[in-house]
């Protein structure tokens, strides 16, 4: 079995395509790129050079993957964008290319990101990760695994989104999100634990409860996160969940995101 490509659609010769593969018509495969089997390239869909995508993803028409980084800096150095397997990328998403910051601009397994999403240079982005509509993600930016982002939400350069994370609709991220919780309002804020996603992604009741624990000391009964992440150490026992928020904080030298009684 061999790929199937529409005699509208152009593939360059250096391209790399895997059985299975679908080009649908007015879709253009730039030199160098790479597609695993199984995968669909829409009508009208772009895919500039040195990209990667995986097996069984899906790319709708009008995305354009692989375009040059809208940075001020970048002089044609060889970069590239790389997706992952059964990623599924919408209507008009953009995902541009690295800068010699990161070289690579990723998005993992399974992803899906939805209409008008913009990913710019260097994200990294995990896998299980949903984008709705109209998200906009500047440079440098790492979303982890099973991140939750709801639509028109713009996200500020070098942000941290920590696994599991929730952002509400419309939300302006100026600061790293940590994991597991839930963020609304503005400024943005923290609005509690991901519960609902926690306990869908196979999360035990006792360790939710945990994690819950956790952010009720960092956030709700302490306005000062440095005593907070003191009495969190010292008062709950070693675990991998404590070590890990624990950790993320200390090392988020953007700051995170504000405590739900913070004054403006």
């Amino acid at each position: 079995m061999s790929a199937t490509i529409s005699p509208q659609a152009f593939v360059h010769p250096k391209a790399s395509l895997e059985d299975g593969v679908v080009i649908e018509p007015f879709a253009y495969v730039g030199e160098g790129v790479k597609i695993g089997c199984g995968t669909w390239v829409g009508p009208n869909s772009t895919i500039l050079s040195s990209t990667t995508i995986g097996k069984d993803c899906k790319i709708y028409p009008g995305a354009v993957i692989g375009a040059d980084p809208q940075d001020l800096k970048f002089e044609n150095e060889e970069t590239t964008v790389e997706i992952g397997d059964r990623t599924v990328i919408r209507e008009c998403v953009t995902i541009h290319k690295a800068t010699v910051d990161r070289y690579k601009t990723v998005i993992g397994d399974d992803c899906l990101i939805m209409a008008y999403v913009h990913l710019a240079h260097d994200v990294r982005v995990g896998n299980n990760v949903v984008l709705a509509n109209a998200v906009n993600v500047a440079g440098h930016v790492t979303i982890d695994d099973w991140v939750v982002i709801e639509g028109m939400v713009g996200v500020q350069q070098f942000v941290h989104v920590g696994e599991h994370a929730f952002i509400a609709g419309g939300s302006l991220i100026r600061k790293n999100i940590p994991p597991y919780i839930k963020a609304a309002r503005e400024p943005l804020s923290f609005i509690g634990v991901n519960s609902i996603g926690l306990r869908r992604r196979g999360f035990s009741q006792e360790k939710i409860q945990r994690i819950d624990d956790i952010y009720r000391t960092l956030y709700v009964q302490n306005a000062n996160m440095s005593v907070a992440l003191n009495i969190a150490e010292a008062e709950f026992p070693t675990c991998d969940v404590k070590d890990f928020v624990l950790g993320f904080i200390r090392k988020s030298d953007k700051g995170i995101i504000r405590g739900p009684f913070s004054q403006t």
